[in-house]
């Protein structure tokens, strides 16, 4: 009997790559893949080759891009290896920094980002997480290190590794048929039919994702589908309300697993796949997800009933750093960073949030009641009210109530004075800074801020027996 190839960890070692590609040297490493600077031998063209080393990841990224290849700010898959027996290895378009590159090259750059900068990188994002969403895929790990962007000024979205297709409640995928609302919780995870080969990038036009005619012309549809889902959940509020119940589902906040997990360069960007249902349709979400300081509120409490709503929190949060040129909220730990949203919104509670009190460690973490919130104005000084409004559009507790990325595209603040500049007069840093280089598409200043327990340097606490468990008390 044929005994199988050993697993293999490089890719150095495998000829169908090296038949095609030259490589030139790794460029990141992460707890779950390696990514190479390599050179094409075909055009000589230069490409970033990623060695995903976790099946689910490599599976939900490959088929989130194809589903987004014609949109011109999502990072392009050339093509892709995959076998049985070895690691799939992604052809991505090859983009030298990120957004946090040029967060950072602001700081120290005199004038930092002017206005009509900050509304072009904003327009970008909007646009790459506007293609998401209308494909229901959820990012779930959007941050200024997972913005990548190319010499020439375009940003692009990448890092799809956590992503997530979803479903609208009560559509069945199968028969492609409505059924009926209480036979689903949530948002169903959408599975795909079996991956096909990507073509080579040359062969398809490069098409865009906004403001193409064929796409102008489903704008009302969308439009009216949005303000249906968030019909629906407003409905859903309100009848969590009537029936204030705890659900009874414990996250990994409660069982005090949600420390980080080690010491990799990513610890706090992360995603616990055995606790999603794997390739179930049915399958639950985890809240584990995402980097901490661009993390939904929802996600802290452990939701796992959530939708594309936590990539709009990540925006606001992104948007903000853009604007001032520091984190909004850079928690330490998910307690500090819970305490630190608290500070600014005040605290959580139903008149803010109808059925909040339905998270899974509402009732288990509970903080002292704020009497005078912070307020995001006060984080954004000398920002004017239409930018403010945006972040506080963003950047609130009620998911329902967060504007979709269409929303903002169509916002009265990209069109008037100063009118976003080109994409060509963006200033774009040189280099990325040493430390990046330990990181495959994300900023190690966002990854190094966790503690070994949540409860470190947060203040004292006091925990309680309850009928149900316990509750932590913070002061």
């Amino acid at each position: 009997m044929e005994q199988p190839l050993p697993k293999s960890w490089s890719i150095h070692t495998r000829p169908e790559i090296i038949a095609k590609y030259q490589i030139l040297e790794r460029v990141g490493s992460g707890a779950y893949s390696d990514v190479y600077r390599a050179r094409r031998l075909s055009d000589d063209l230069i490409v970033a080759l990623k060695e995903v080393h976790d099946y689910q990841s490599a599976f939900r990224e490959i088929e989130a891009l194809q589903m987004l290849r014609n949109c011109p700010n999502v990072v392009l898959l050339h093509e892709y290896f995959w076998r049985e027996d070895e690691d799939a290895v992604l052809v991505l378009e090859f983009l030298r920094t990120d957004l946090s590159a040029v967060i950072r090259d602001a700081k120290i750059r005199e004038g930092g980002v002017r206005v009509g900068e900050v509304k072009r990188w904003m327009l970008q994002i909007l646009c790459g997480v506007d293609a998401c969403h209308r494909n229901m895929i959820v990012h779930r790990d959007l941050k200024p290190g997972n913005l990548l962007v190319s010499d020439d000024g375009v940003l692009k979205l990448a890092d799809f590794g956590q992503a997530r297709i979803l479903m609208e409640p009560g559509f069945d995928g199968d028969n492609n048929q409505q059924v009926p609302v209480e036979q689903n919780i949530g948002y169903q995870e959408y599975v795909p039919p079996p991956l096909v080969a990507v073509p080579d990038a040359h062969s398809l036009p490069n098409q865009g994702c906004n403001n193409q005619a064929e796409e102008i012309t489903n704008r009302e549809e969308y439009l009216r589908q949005l303000v249906e889902l968030k019909a629906k959940r407003h409905a859903m509020d309100e009848a969590d309300k009537e029936t204030n119940t705890n659900d009874g589902y414990s996250s990994c906040l409660a069982t005090g697993t949600i420390s980080d997990i080690d010491d990799d360069p990513l610890k706090s960007s992360y995603s616990y796949e055995a606790e999603e249902g794997g390739n179930d349709r049915t399958g639950a979400l985890t809240s584990c997800v995402g980097t901490r300081w661009f993390r939904a509120p929802e996600l802290l409490y452990g939701s796992i009933d959530y939708g594309l709503e936590v990539d709009l929190w990540s925006l606001g949060c992104i948007f903000s750093e853009l604007l001032t040129l520091e984190p909004l909220f850079p928690g330490v730990s998910d307690i500090d960073q819970l305490g630190r949203i608290i500070n600014v919104l005040g605290n959580l509670t139903e008149e803010v949030w109808p059925s909040c009190s339905k998270l899974p460690d509402y009732r288990t973490i509970s903080f002292a009641k704020i009497e005078n919130p912070v307020s995001l104005e006060a984080c954004l000084p000398n920002r004017s009210p239409d930018e403010i409004s945006i972040v506080k559009r963003l950047v609130c507790y009620n998911p329902a109530n967060r504007a979709t990325a269409m929303e903002l595209l169509n916002d009265k603040y990209f069109n008037e004075e100063p009118l976003p500049l080109p994409v060509s007069e963006l200033h774009v840093p040189l280099t990325k800074n040493d430390h990046d280089e330990d990181s495959p598409g994300g900023w190690n200043d966002y990854d190094g801020m966790g503690s070994d327990s949540d409860f470190d340097d947060f203040g004292p606490f006091n925990v309680k027996t309850t009928s149900s468990g316990f509750s932590i008390q913070f002061s």
